[in-house]
C-alpha cells in the first residue's frame, strides 16, 4: 500500500468512527507520535531498561517464547 492509499484509508477509518473518545485516543497517539524524534525513546531508557529491551527482543526471536493471537485471544477477549 503506497502513502496515497494510506492516507485515503486513514481518511475513512477515521470518519467511520463516532467514538470521541476513541478518536481523541488516536489523535493524541498521531499527535505524540510526530513530535518524538528518531532516537529519543531509546535516549530516554536507563542502561538496564535497554539491557532488558534488548533481552526480550532476543527471546522474542525463539519460536519457541511466542504466544499465538489465538491465545492471547482466548485469554483477554
Amino acid at each position: 500500500m503506497n502513502t496515497l492509499e494510506l492516507k485515503k484509508d486513514f481518511h475513512n477509518l477515521i470518519e467511520s468512527i463516532d467514538n470521541e473518545g476513541l478518536l481523541s485516543d488516536f489523535y493524541e497517539l498521531i499527535k505524540r507520535r510526530i513530535s518524538i524524534k528518531e532516537g529519543e525513546l531509546w535516549k530516554g531508557l536507563t542502561e538496564k531498561e535497554r539491557e532488558e529491551l534488548n533481552l526480550a527482543f532476543k527471546e522474542s526471536e525463539e519460536p519457541h517464547n511466542l504466544i499465538s493471537h489465538e491465545e492471547i485471544r482466548k485469554k483477554h477477549y
